[in-house]
């Protein structure tokens, strides 16, 4: 059992690229150690992820910003692709990028009270990454409710429209996840990967959706709305 933690609480674990790119390399290590037979995403303070790093959205730089949108779209991917099973623990909050990390995930556990949602069409975009898997996990219908992400909706709703499994009901959110890993831990190592590896195999257009949504976050980051926010990201007015 391993326990990935997104570590950077003074951002609300938001992801930016270094946080990004640690969580990839540590991904693709567990997944090589034979000794780790399920693992667990939380994140570190209040809250599991804000999503996205907005300070580094609101750069200058379109191009990197694209770069890092296409790059967070494939370690959400990635998480299905593993032959082992990954439970997500969500507590305070699963935001933008943070709720597609965390539906990506095999198994989610959420406390009611935390609070999901995708603000990105509010800011002025289209969320630029993981909509398929969203489709995926609740419906054309609702992930288009979703994502116009006119309000966030807690952990009981959550589950009620199939977005997170699993109510801690109480309980830790941590313990809750850690003894359903535990029980997805005990089963053949061979017949779980096997599970995985068929279920993936329906969700192959998701790099082609991801790359379409992305380029329609470019379009999007350009039009005065989104201007804006970007703006007073970077604390200008």
């Amino acid at each position: 059992m391993a326990i990935l933690t997104l570590d950077r609480p003074e951002r609300r674990n938001a992801l930016g690229s270094e946080l990004l790119s640690g969580l990839t390399a540590t991904l693709a290590q567990l997944s090589n150690e034979t000794a780790v037979r399920a693992i667990v995403i939380q994140g570190a303070g209040k809250g599991f992820c804000a999503g996205a790093d907005l300070k580094e959205f609101s750069g200058d730089d379109r191009d990197a910003v694209s770069r890092l949108n296409l790059e967070m779209g494939a370690f959400v991917r990635s998480i299905p692709l593993m032959s082992k099973p990954v439970v997500a623990a969500v507590d305070g909050f699963a935001l933008g990028g943070g709720l597609m990390l965390a539906i990506s995930c095999d198994l989610v556990v959420t406390s009611p009270q935390a609070r999901w949602g995708l603000p990105e069409v509010s800011l002025g975009w289209l969320p630029g990454f993981g909509l398929s898997t969203l489709v995926d996990r609740v419906g054309l219908v609702r992930a288009r409710r979703i994502a116009f992400g006119a309000e966030p909706f807690d952990g009981t709703e959550a589950v009620a429209i199939g977005l997170a499994d699993i109510l801690s009901n109480g309980q830790p959110v941590l313990d809750k996840a850690l003894c359903h890993a535990q029980k997805l831990a005990a089963l053949p190592t061979r017949a779980v990967g096997s599970v995985k590896h068929y279920f993936s195999l329906m969700t192959r257009n998701a790099e082609v959706m991801d790359v379409l949504a992305n380029r329609v976050y470019a379009q999007d980051a350009e039009s005065p709305e989104a201007l804006d926010t970007m703006r007073s990201r970077r604390g200008e007015k």
